[in-house]
């Protein structure tokens, strides 16, 4: 495996990860209304995450963005809870171990923030993405909290940080 880099998005880095983002969810065969494909701020992603409390990351392989996650406050949630935010990688970056690096790297920095509790959103058939979740210490919800917006995810987790 060659060494991969995670770092904070930077503005050139805004048309290819909301290019990488709408890909992967159309292979998931996510739907476009109701979920993170439909988001007006997919197209500016290191303008949206400049505020506080907020930190988006890209991991980098040879140069190449190959996926991102996010740290952001959860809309319309309590102050202590945060949200794991567009969490998506290209096929190649998957089963290396980089989701694991990438959510402790969010979860740091939401630790950081002084963030409690760390929410997210998710589609029940993405089997190894919740797989994963559940390894760092998600737990299942039985309903959303906050107002994502992404209704059509009917999957929910949440952590105590």
């Amino acid at each position: 495996m060659s060494i991969i880099k995670i770092r904070k998005i930077e503005y050139k880095d805004n048309e290819t990860i909301a290019r990488l983002i709408r890909d992967v969810l159309t292979e998931m065969g996510v739907p476009k209304v109701g979920t993170a494909y439909e988001d007006i701020s997919l197209d500016m992603m290191c303008e949206t995450y400049e505020g506080a409390g907020s930190s988006y990351f890209v991991v980098e392989e040879k140069g190449e963005v190959i996926g991102g996650a996010g740290i952001a406050p959860l809309t319309n949630g309590t102050p202590e809870t945060c949200e794991l935010q567009k969490m998506y990688f290209l096929s190649k970056a998957r089963g290396k171990g980089i989701g694991y690096k990438m959510i402790h790297t969010c979860l740091d920095f939401a630790k950081k923030e002084g963030y409690a509790k760390c929410y997210l959103e998710t589609m029940p058939y993405m089997k190894a993405a919740r797989k994963l979740y559940h390894k760092v210490g998600f737990i299942s919800l039985d309903k959303p909290i906050g107002d994502t917006g992404h209704y059509s995810c009917q999957a929910w987790m949440i952590k105590d940080l």
